[in-house]
């Protein structure tokens, strides 16, 4: 496990020494009754609508999240927060208005009351996360996402419930470690939904029955997955600001953060075929193999990060699966075609869920998705709060974590093989549990990759750049 350098610090007042050791004594102490209590202990809250919120990110995506999840049960109360930084909490943040904004949102929509966080539960630093979920029934996880895998299995061996954002590991090892926290998150019946949302919209949903109950396009022979679009936000670094820092406030960049973005946004898409194809609504799937090309076009400079901005992926799933392809391809250059969609063929016809059509192969519209006369779908952000509520309130098992894992590693599948340029095996790229993370987590650790003399980033050179289980 990695070495954590302590820096858990509330906004105000400050934490004393004894209320440290406090924190640091009920986290050893959870872990270890999480391991002793009998199994139906951990759904705490099944069958009551009180139910104790916590949260770990304060970007923009957990500021919305955050507010699906108290909208999806009036009994919840958001009671803890951390995150990295301090500005994030009192909303002083360059980019994000964090903590105020959702009070401020809660306070509009007549949730005043759902916020209950004093500044003695606001927590900033790498290991805020212990604080919070120490204090909560439930925890909604959207940090940048190297950090998931740390921050979900603490959750689960302290017994807690979990809404967790996409993708859930950017490594091998964070994908090993997803997948056997989702195996004791079983075992103690605790209750996981992964924000991948199209799982919970109507018109996915209605198309996997067309597929698989229906038989409307036959056997799958291949797939077609698109996230094309521009180039997301940069922050301009800042005098005073460690690499470390720079690299947290511009996480997007980096993979040890955020994956590149064949996992932070083309996960979506990837993860629809895995599913499709898989035909598994519960545990999905993957492919076996992987090849494919990608690389850098100079649309920005060098000194921003790491990342590719562009990628092209040819996947392959096994003889169980027909040994289907998907084609993959996202990309972040300006004026160039934008599509974000998926498209499945068929023996008998072709299924795009962009326009939510099967047609046969001459064009013929063989089946449509409408909604209901007179009503909108509901929002599928929103659906996955109100599920997640509901199996806490039935006790019926519900844990997206295998196949959001699953997914998840399959985009940082498709990254290993772009930047090597090499025929690689999902076997091997599991087994060999190799780790992008830093040794030390604090502002002023080193940082997992540095700029140059010339303030320039290594970009991955396919054909030169090594696989790193060697």
């Amino acid at each position: 496990m990695m070495n954590e350098k302590p820096s858990t610090s509330p906004v105000a007042p400050a934490i004393e020494p004894s209320r440290r050791g406090f924190i640091a004594g009920a986290a050893a102490a959870t872990a270890a009754t999480a391991s002793t209590l009998p199994v139906e202990l951990f759904a705490q809250v099944a069958g009551s609508d009180e139910i104790k919120v916590g949260m770990i990110g304060c970007g923009g995506r957990n500021s919305g999240a955050i507010i699906q999840n108290l909208t999806a049960n009036d009994g919840a109360r958001l009671v803890a927060v951390a995150d990295a930084f301090q500005d994030k909490l009192d909303g002083s943040a360059a980019r994000g208005k964090g903590l105020p904004a959702i009070q401020a949102q809660l306070e509009k929509e007549g949730k005043s009351k759902q916020f209950d966080v004093p500044s003695s539960r606001q927590y900033a630093g790498f290991d805020a996360y212990k604080a919070v979920i120490d204090q909560c029934d439930l925890v909604c996880i959207a940090t940048p996402p190297g950090f998931r895998p740390i921050h979900f299995e603490y959750a689960v061996q302290a017994g807690k419930h979990v809404f967790m954002e996409k993708p859930v590991c950017v490594d091998a090892k964070g994908f090993n470690q997803v997948i056997e926290a989702a195996k004791i998150a079983d075992q103690k019946n605790l209750k996981v939904v992964v924000g991948l949302q199209r799982h919970y919209q109507n018109v996915y949903l209605e198309a996997f029955k067309q597929v698989h109950e229906a038989g409307a396009i036959g056997e799958i022979v291949s797939a077609q997955a698109w996230w094309n679009g521009t180039r997301p936000w940069i922050i301009p670094r800042e005098a005073g600001w460690s690499e470390m820092e720079y690299q947290m406030r511009n996480w997007y960049h980096f993979n040890w953060l955020c994956g590149d973005h064949i996992a932070e946004q083309h996960v979506h898409n990837i993860d629809v075929i895995n599913w499709f194809v898989s035909g598994d609504s519960a545990m999905g799937g993957n492919p076996v193999i992987a090849q494919g090309m990608g690389g850098r076009a100079g649309t920005e400079p060098r000194t921003v990060g790491e990342i590719f901005d562009h990628h092209y992926v040819e996947f392959r799933f096994g003889p169980e699966h027909n040994n289907v392809y998907m084609n993959s391809q996202c990309r972040h250059q300006k004026g160039t075609m934008s599509k974000v969609a998926e498209e499945i063929v068929g023996t008998e016809g072709i299924l795009q869920l962009g326009s939510g059509r099967i047609t046969d192969h001459k064009g013929n519209v063989k089946w449509q998705y409408r909604t209901e006369r007179g009503k909108a779908d509901p929002n599928p952000y929103q659906v996955e709060h109100d599920e997640l509520y509901r199996h806490i309130r039935e006790n019926k098992p519900i844990n997206n974590a295998y196949y959001g894992a699953k997914s998840s590693f399959t985009s940082v599948f498709g990254r290993l093989a772009t930047y090597s340029g090499k025929e690689i095996k999902w076997d091997d790229a599991v087994k060999s549990n190799f780790s992008i993370m830093p040794e030390n987590f604090a502002m002023d650790a080193e940082a997992p990759v540095k700029p140059g003399p010339n303030g320039e980033y290594a970009i991955a050179i396919p054909g030169e750049w090594p696989l790193p289980w060697g």
